[in-house]
């Protein structure tokens, strides 16, 4: 069963990163479409970093547990290899680290990072 996505943080850290453009704002009423849209991005990169990685550590496969996946090379079962961090880069290029169970296959020695 998925984890439970942390809604209350979310809700948080969007406030306050909307008070923070609010604030820009303010302090920068002639900026220009490209300026305000940079700053647009600023706030909400890293919200939608967060988001995507919290939805994606949300998964069952981040954990590799239960019935374990076929090895996409050879089709035996996978088996856990501890964990391991992957970092990521969504559209806005900022960072998305990503810490799941690695997986190997025993059988021809092929390893896999979780999908999620």
């Amino acid at each position: 069963m998925p984890r439970p996505l942390p809604r209350d943080r979310w809700l948080h850290d969007a406030t306050a990163r909307f008070a923070a453009l609010d604030t820009w704002r303010q302090a920068h009423p002639k900026a220009t479409w490209a300026e305000i849209e940079a700053a647009v991005d600023a706030q909400l990169g890293p919200l939608r970093a967060q988001l995507l990685g919290d939805t994606a550590m949300a998964s069952d496969a981040a954990i590799l547990s239960g019935e374990r996946p076929s090895c996409p090379a050879c089709g035996e079962r996978l088996t856990a290899a501890g964990p391991r961090r992957r970092r990521l880069h969504g559209e806005q290029a900022v960072p998305i680290d990503l810490e799941r169970t690695y997986a190997r296959c025993l059988a021809c020695g092929s390893g896999l990072f979780p999908p999620g």
